[in-house]
């Protein structure tokens, strides 16, 4: 029976050796996503674009949702949107882990694949829409503000870099799961759908009940939503300790989920 590495060592060295197929195996996905399509790519910049214009009518002018008395409505659109490119980003790989073996069978029988590598395409296909629905956002704001963006910007990916850690930390711990319990799928669909309205996306923090309010930060999207924010759309520092912390737990819990990964993939081949 072949033993797999479980090390935090031999996650960042399967990630150094399978580069390039991992963006090989990401671009044919990003690519095929969009195959057939008279716009083919055009849809994954119009996508977001689109995504932004309903939703801020919806929530600004038909529910007239506020966050502050100084928000306009183009402002709050900017808001919102923010929020929902980084829920996007992770529950489009946690809402998939489930099903990402069960989706790659062919991948299970070839001994030499690097089956593990499998969530780090999914989350390259995903930071790439986060990208350019971010690229939409920036365009947004200096349109909207007339003048440049605010150089904060810069930190933005030191913001998101433990929710990638994170996110992926999941991935391998539900894409094993969902090998062998099939009715997980349904169940992490339901909990995503809940992050969507108990993360600060539609409204602020501050509305959020204070008796409630230790869940609320218990949601690994609150924390990162406010310091994407605070450093995009204020020009304000992150919580440089918070994030510390955050970095900590993300890094814990990447290496858990691999080494799950890896502990239990010797028995993929045998369910499916």
């Amino acid at each position: 029976m072949q033993l797999f590495s479980v090390s935090p060592k031999a996650m960042v060295t399967s990630l150094i050796v399978n580069r390039s197929l991992i963006l090989q195996m990401s671009k044919r996905e990003i690519i095929g996503r969009y195959q057939g399509s008279v716009m083919g790519l055009l849809w994954s910049f119009f996508n977001p674009l689109l995504m932004l214009a309903v939703y801020a009518f919806v929530f600004s002018v038909i529910f007239k949702a506020r966050w502050g008395v100084h928000v306009t409505n183009l402002d709050f659109a900017a808001i919102l949107f923010s929020g929902l490119i980084i829920y996007t980003l992770f529950s489009e790989c946690v809402g998939r882990a489930p099903s990402l073996i069960l989706e790659n069978v062919n991948y299970v029988k070839k001994v030499v694949f690097p089956l593990d590598i499998l969530p780090w395409v999914s989350m390259v296909v995903s930071l790439f829409h986060a990208a350019v629905s971010f690229i939409v956002l920036l365009a947004f704001l200096l349109i909207i503000n007339s003048a440049s963006v605010h150089w904060m910007i810069i930190l933005l990916p030191l913001i998101l870099m433990p929710l990638v850690m994170l996110t992926l930390g999941f991935t391998w711990l539900l894409a094993a799961l969902g090998v062998y319990l099939r009715d997980i799928k349904q169940g992490v669909a339901i909990v995503v759908m809940a992050m969507l309205f108990m993360s600060p996306i539609f409204y602020p923090a501050s509305a959020f009940p204070e008796s409630y309010m230790v869940f609320f930060y218990m949601n690994p999207l609150t924390f990162i939503i406010e310091q994407a924010r605070s450093v995009l759309l204020w020009g304000n520092l992150p919580d440089w300790q918070g994030l510390c912390i955050y970095y900590l737990i993300a890094t814990a819990v990447m290496w858990l989920g691999f080494a799950w990964f890896q502990k239990t993939r010797r028995g993929f081949a045998d369910v499916l």
